[in-house]
């Protein structure tokens, strides 16, 4: 039976692992903008200027570090589908060993090219993370190669614990909290094992997606929870399953989870892009993310928090999706649905509305109009405002006569509806809306076509790249109420995460008759 190992065990491990071979000891460094507008300190721990932009290689390299010569000389094998992947590689090559990566065939050639580029020999397998796992599990078998996990292996926690060893050091003073992204669970096992048998004052808190959240609810349930699906803008993340130790460290060890949305996430992404001029990925922002969320929750004032940027594997495209969010994410802009009379004068009218809200003179951000009743219009209008103020403008508009929805929080506003205004249309007669990811390969749209019934009709379709590992999808189709079941089984065969939007008032307002 294998020991349960204690903090003190991991504290060992973690003293002595071995990590500086490819690893530097990355800097913890003031926001010192960010620490000014939340009245408190926030300290980054730029886990972004490892090697390979992401703190992944220390724990690959400590388990890889403590293989036989035996095991070394048969090699390695992992699947991943970022960056572990380039962890286990490059830590491959400096031991002087064979590294196999089995990538899911959906995984960005960008990071293909870069597991490629450090030595490693890529097999590319399966739609998902979990396929690529069964695939390596058998050659594992096949070829007796040695297994390196992403997280759930208690040297590869420790090697991810001496992030936190050297936290302590570089910042003896007072440390209120720590906030750590959670995927696997690997990184906050490590980091919460150092820190409560160190310094068990500091709180540990755990960061997750709130559509990614395996290890909340993991520890609510006091069992592991396996997620259906899981979000992929924080692919970093985009667990279903947590590890067994891992999820066993947490629920001990962990003091506070937070969720964080993608809306969130865009804005810390930015405010860690003006505190270093540097531009992490979404997983290395969710913890600075956690602590605004935090300190807006808790009113503090004049504590110090520390943020682990964990990764900076940024896809390049996806920085049109996230500059397009950022500004809602921290709410500098809201968007409304307004509703105008069609008589001379009322656009006017709104507009010295506008110029006269409380607070003072807004710029608009967007304006989007196309005449659609004789006797009203449905305007889509953005602008810039303060945390909080939404609701507020919007009840100021509709108290002047102009009908105001507030879309700032409506996904499928923010998504789709902002680009398709005035899409009316008397023949869209039993449409059902719906909002799909659909994996980024060739073929995912004709499963969706070929399963479809011939009697139903694709009355909708909007769809904008973001340079990401998915598409979004915005279909409508004309689907009879008698065949509401067929409808079901379709969904549930084509396997796509889907939202579905037919009772959605943005979409009942812009796009219905």
């Amino acid at each position: 039976m294998t020991k349960t190992l204690s903090p003190s065990d991991y504290l060992k491990k973690i003293l002595t692992a071995r990590v500086y071979d490819v690893a530097i000891e990355s800097s913890l460094e003031p926001a010192k903008a960010l620490s000014i507008r939340l009245k408190n300190t926030v300290l980054f721990k730029r886990e972004d200027q490892q090697a390979v932009f992401s703190f992944k290689l220390r724990g690959a390299y400590n388990k890889m570090a403590h293989l036989s010569a035996a095991q070394l000389k048969k090699g390695v094998i992992c699947a991943s589908a970022g960056n572990h992947a380039q962890g286990v590689a490059m830590s491959a090559q400096k031991l002087g060993t064979r590294a196999v990566i089995v990538m899911p065939t959906t995984t960005p050639q960008l990071k293909i090219d870069a597991v490629k580029a450090l030595g490693g020999d890529v097999v590319l397998f399966g739609d998902s993370y979990s396929d690529a796992f069964a695939h390596a599990s058998q050659i594992e078998k096949k070829r007796s190669l040695s297994f390196v996990h992403p997280f759930d292996d208690p040297d590869v926690i420790a090697g991810q614990g001496t992030i936190a060893m050297e936290m302590l050091r570089q910042h003896p003073g007072p440390l209120h909290a720590v906030f750590v992204a959670i995927g696997g669970g690997g990184l906050i096992s490590g980091v919460a094992n150092y820190i409560k048998a160190v310094r068990p004052d500091i709180k540990v808190i755990g960061v997750q997606m709130d559509d990614s959240d395996a290890m909340m609810q993991s520890v609510a349930a006091n069992k592991r929870v396996t997620l259906a699906d899981v979000g992929l803008f924080s692919d970093g993340t985009a667990v279903k399953l947590v590890g067994a130790e891992t999820f066993r460290i947490s629920r001990e060890l962990v003091d506070e989870f937070i969720t964080v949305d993608t809306d969130a996430v865009c804005a810390a992404i930015k405010d860690v892009f003006v505190d270093t001029r540097c531009i992490v990925e979404p997983a290395g922002a969710l913890a600075v993310a956690a602590i605004k969320k935090y300190v807006a929750l808790h009113k503090t004032k004049g504590e110090t928090y520390a943020a682990i940027l964990c990764g900076a594997n940024m896809n390049f495209d996806r920085l049109r999706f996230v500059a397009e969010r950022a500004e809602v994410g921290e709410e500098r802009e809201a968007l409304f649905a307004v509703t105008i009379p069609e008589a001379r004068g009322s656009f006017k009218r709104f507009c010295e509305l506008i110029g006269e809200l409380p607070g003072g003179p807004r710029s608009v951000t967007e304006f989007n109009y196309r005449i659609s009743d004789k006797d009203v219009a449905h305007v889509f209008v953005g602008l810039t405002t303060l945390k909080g103020e939404s609701a507020k403008i919007a009840a100021n508009f509709t108290r002047h006569g102009f009908k105001a929805l507030d879309l700032t929080h409506d996904e499928l506003a923010k998504e789709h509806i902002r680009h398709m205004v005035g899409g009316h249309s008397a023949l869209s007669k039993e449409e059902r809306l719906l909002r799909f990811l659909f994996p980024e390969r060739p073929g995912a749209l004709m499963k969706f076509l070929a399963a479809m019934q011939p009697g139903w009709n694709i009355s909708l379709f909007h769809y904008r790249n973001q340079g990401a590992d998915f598409g979004r999808i915005l279909v409508g189709l004309q689907v009879p109420k008698a065949d509401d079941k067929a409808f079901k089984k379709f969904l549930d065969t084509v396997g796509y995460p889907h939202v579905e939007e037919t009772s959605n008032p943005a979409y009942q307002l812009f796009l219905q008759s």
